[in-house]
């Protein structure tokens, strides 16, 4: 029998307990569709709590929408977005964020997911020449998608380098919470502050059932969005139910909480494969993922009792994640079943 919880990715997690109640609680009654209901005025208000009066925020279906959006809106078909060759837009969005800005990305080939200003400095060409794409956005991932960390210099850094340009930045915040948590951050301190145009804030990854929003921090950036959503099919008509999930995530720093839980859980299983001869750790764990080499004939075994994700074939490498409901019996039982299958070879 397969246990209960795996470490495939923090998607594959359930609802919070607290987030199911907030849904409940708003299913009573009929209110106005499509966002004119006072769930998401709520919601609305208590994303500026956290990220500044002046920040328009907008709910949307899923974290790939929330990107692209995050990307049309601040673009023109001539321009290009810098992002690491690992990004989710490049690698997980099925070319979704090239089709609907009609822009290019530029990836960067990075050694642990984070760019660098000296990395963008030697993208950043051809500008004013007609027969080459206008770098306009420089997108980061936080927490990127080896699990590592942003320092906030380096965010800030990047963002002087854009703003100086004329460009923006962009944030994939799918994993904002664990990021920010493990910095010790406020979000406000972990996006605005550092220079941060726009976020792509991701609530699914972090203990709600479903949708991520679009925050802005200059409000004329947000001029058209309502067009841009509607017309990119990320329009919600029962807004509420989406709403209610990130206002209660936002609440009483239940996102802070859960992340905080899901980072320990990740070093917790991080110390627990580093007494396991023959599984190396491949990448420093600073948020909620775990990236491992292991015998590449363990890893079907391990498969066949805990679905995860081999990041790396070539490599023999993995992806470990933990979640909001991860325990510390579950990362136990992972780690003894991984010794006794790495110890059978």
């Amino acid at each position: 029998m397969k246990p209960l919880r795996s470490f495939a990715s923090d998607n594959n997690a359930g609802v919070h307990p607290e987030i199911l109640k907030a849904i409940a609680l708003v299913n009573e009654g009929h209110v106005v569709g499509y966002g004119a209901d006072p769930y998401t005025a709520l919601m609305v208000n208590t994303f500026r709590e956290h990220f500044g009066a002046e920040a328009e925020i907008f709910p949307v279906f899923n974290g790939t929408g929330a990107n692209c959006l995050c990307l049309q809106a601040l673009t023109k078909s001539y321009h290009a977005v810098i992002c690491a060759a690992s990004a989710h837009i490049y690698t997980d969005e099925c070319g979704a964020p090239e089709k609907f800005t009609g822009c290019k990305l530029i990836p960067l080939q990075t050694s642990d997911g984070k760019l660098t200003v000296e990395m963008v400095r030697h993208a950043y060409h051809g500008i004013g020449d007609e027969h080459h794409v206008q770098p306009k956005i420089i997108s980061i991932t936080q927490a990127t998608e080896m699990g590592t960390i942003y320092q906030p210099g380096e965010i800030r850094a990047l963002a002087h380098f854009a703003h100086e340009r004329d460009m923006y930045v962009h944030l994939d915040g799918a994993r904002i919470a664990n990021a920010a948590a493990a910095l010790g951050q406020t979000l406000r301190q972990a996006t605005r502050d550092l220079g941060v145009d726009v976020l792509s804030f991701g609530g699914t990854k972090n203990g709600i059932m479903g949708g991520e929003a679009v925050v802005f921090f200059q409000p004329q950036m947000a001029a058209d969005f309502l067009f841009l959503r509607k017309q990119s099919m990320q329009l919600a008509s029962k807004m509420r139910f989406i709403s209610a999930q990130l206002a209660t995530l936002l609440t009483n720093d239940l996102w802070l909480a859960n992340a905080q839980h899901s980072n320990r859980m990740a070093q917790l299983l991080e110390s627990e494969l580093r007494r396991i001869p023959g599984v190396k750790i491949h990448y420093h764990v600073e948020a909620n993922g775990v990236f491992a080499n292991i015998p590449r004939e363990a890893i079907a075994r391990i498969q066949d009792r805990y679905f995860f994700y081999v990041w790396n074939e070539e490599e023999s490498l993995v992806r470990w994640m933990c979640s909001f409901d991860t325990t510390e019996e579950d990362v136990r039982e992972f780690a003894r079943f991984v010794t006794d299958v790495v110890g059978e070879r």
